[in-house]
């Protein structure tokens, strides 16, 4: 430190500078003597921390395989709570039915809380830090502190290239057995070389709360597909909203129920009329005032006709005969039926009903006008107006508004899951790939 310089602020990373054995260029170590392997960054050898001399252990030559860390070493920020620094960068390959694929890891280190590392997928990242428990291992599955993860892949993992300082023997090609369990957003994996398992728990994180940690320029990668850990943002929506439709659906049956117990169902009016197609007589006429009491309510107008191989089309007008008010709608009822070759049949039906809502209490009238085929004899039919009448179709309309949601976001959900587990070497046998 120079005179007049202002102290090093407690716990601020300390860094030794030696020189690459090789090409002679200047190493910073930032560990704090706990390197043992150092990859110098700009010839690429891998060289012996815990030797004085810093002995050449590798050389690596694969000049074309060489990446450009998206953290640069030596990025300092607060993370987990904790000052840390990039002190290390390796990209890892694995194979897998003949196709190569690439991850990358940094490591970081803090002098009070040690080493962690930070993953990185296609844009997907995952902090991850060694556990403090063995977890156990099931048939396809593994518990570490109570919570179970399922096995999603197992592969062998080989360094392709490195740069910095690791803590551990490291080597171009060296070859571990990789074994990741998930339950979203965690990753439990293991990494095996000959008798040895070193286990590491991983949090899916977003690559843009690593940028602003560490005070990077320009945006993170945006993630491609789904990772294995990576949380579904509609499975908590999925679970909520069923939650929600299973209260709503509740109140709407207790609302239908009380509205079936409580409706009077009163049968104002009921005439049965003749009519002939062929008649030369005005067919449209009035019928006798009746009154629909109490308060505002839905009023069913019924028809039945006696129609057998025809139709009947009836204009109607619900009148109210203090102020003229009409409520006009038309209904047809037609029934055919016969025989062919696949045996009896029929089509159409000889009653019909419509449910007008809302109709204020007073006295009314209906104005009919019937119609049908000239040729069509004569038939008769019968008019049945009662008011007071449960309306089904309000709560059909409303069930439907809460349940499309609902299972719009679960197959969304399903779908998310889908494609997590299609990259998986182990089957999805559950909803939600058994977490």
């Amino acid at each position: 430190m120079t005179p007049g310089s202002p102290p090093s602020p407690p716990g601020a990373p300390q860094v030794e500078t030696l020189s690459c054995p090789n090409c002679g260029a200047p190493l910073t170590v930032r560990s704090m003597g706990r390197a043992v392997t150092i990859v110098c960054e700009h010839c690429y050898c891998f060289l012996d921390a815990k030797n004085p001399r810093l002995r050449i252990l590798q050389r690596f030559q694969a000049a074309t395989e060489k990446e450009v860390p998206l953290i640069p070493l030596g990025s300092r920020g607060k993370w987990r709570g904790a000052d840390y620094e990039v002190i290390g960068f390796q990209v890892r390959t694995m194979v897998v039915d003949d196709l190569t694929y690439n991850w990358r890891e940094y490591l970081l280190f803090s002098p009070y809380k040690g080493f962690r590392y930070l993953t990185e997928y296609n844009g997907h990242w995952n902090d991850a830090s060694t556990v403090t428990a063995l977890p156990e291992v099931e048939a396809d599955s593994a518990r570490y502190l109570g919570k179970k993860y399922k096995q999603f892949q197992t592969c062998f993992a080989k360094t392709a290239f490195a740069l910095g300082e690791f803590p551990w023997q490291l080597s171009v090609d060296d070859s571990v057995e990789v074994a990741d369990y998930i339950a979203p957003p965690f990753v439990l994996s293991s990494e095996t070389t000959g008798n040895e398992t070193t286990w590491t728990l991983g949090e899916y994180v977003h690559g843009a709360d690593i940028w602003k940690a560490f005070g990077l320029a320009d945006l993170a990668p945006t993630p491609v597909g789904v990772y294995e850990n990576q949380p579904s943002g509609l499975r908590a929506s999925a679970s909520q909203i069923w939650f929600t439709f299973a209260g709503l659906f509740t109140a709407i049956f207790v609302i239908f129920t009380a509205n079936q117990l409580l409706s009077k169902q009163e049968q104002v009016f009921q005439e049965a009329y003749p009519f002939s197609p062929s008649s030369t007589t005005e067919p449209s006429f009035v019928t006798p005032e009746f009154e629909l009491k109490g308060r505002t309510s839905s009023v069913e107008v019924r028809t039945d006709a006696d129609v057998s191989n025809q139709w009947l089309y009836l204009s109607y007008a619900l009148i109210r005969e203090d102020t003229g008010q009409a409520y006009d709608f038309g209904r047809e009822v037609s029934y055919y039926s016969g025989v062919d070759s696949d045996g009896p049949w029929e089509e159409g039906s000889p009653h019909d009903r419509v449910v007008l809502p809302s109709i204020p209490p007073g006295r009314y009238y209906l104005r009919i006008e019937p119609e049908s085929d000239a040729n069509a004899g004569p038939m008769r039919y019968t008019v049945t107006v009662t008011r007071d009448v449960p309306v089904m179709g309000i709560y059909l309309v409303a069930l439907a508004a809460l349940l499309l949601p609902a299972l719009l976001i679960s197959w969304r959900t399903y779908n998310f899951e889908q494609m997590r587990w299609a990259e998986s070497d182990h089957p999805m046998k559950s909803f939600g790939g058994g977490q």
